[in-house]
């Protein structure tokens, strides 16, 4: 499975990706065992890649952690740093519900485009 991503703002850190099919978990994926987990620099990278991705129902998040901290820095409760999920919701207040970034997974070739947004 590839992960395309838009809109990078630097080369600065890494960028944070998790794959998961738990409505639960999602958002929450260092607590998320079964989740599938990347962690790339983000040196210019515009891919990321999944392997062995059973098939199913997935939600992705992706975070630009530009300061490598592993997580996701905010400000008055607006993050600092980018953004982006499967299907590029529009992001109003918080982040999306599971069923909006929600895609199926048949087999190793689907892909995913993901704008990365930033806020501040």
């Amino acid at each position: 499975m590839e992960i395309r991503l838009e809109g990078l703002r630097s080369h600065k850190g890494v960028i944070l990706a998790c794959l998961s099919r738990n409505p639960a978990m999602f958002l929450k994926c260092d607590r998320d065992l079964a989740a599938y987990k990347a962690r790339i620099p983000a040196d210019g990278q515009t891919a990321l890649h999944f392997t062995g991705v059973a098939p199913g129902d997935y939600a992705l998040a992706v975070v630009h952690d530009e300061n490598s901290n592993s997580r996701v820095d905010k400000m008055l409760g607006i993050p600092k740093e980018g953004v982006g999920f499967s299907r590029n919701p529009v992001l109003m207040m918080g982040p999306p519900r599971f069923d909006a970034v929600q895609f199926h997974v048949a087999d190793a070739r689907v892909s995913q485009v993901v704008k990365l947004r930033y806020f501040l």
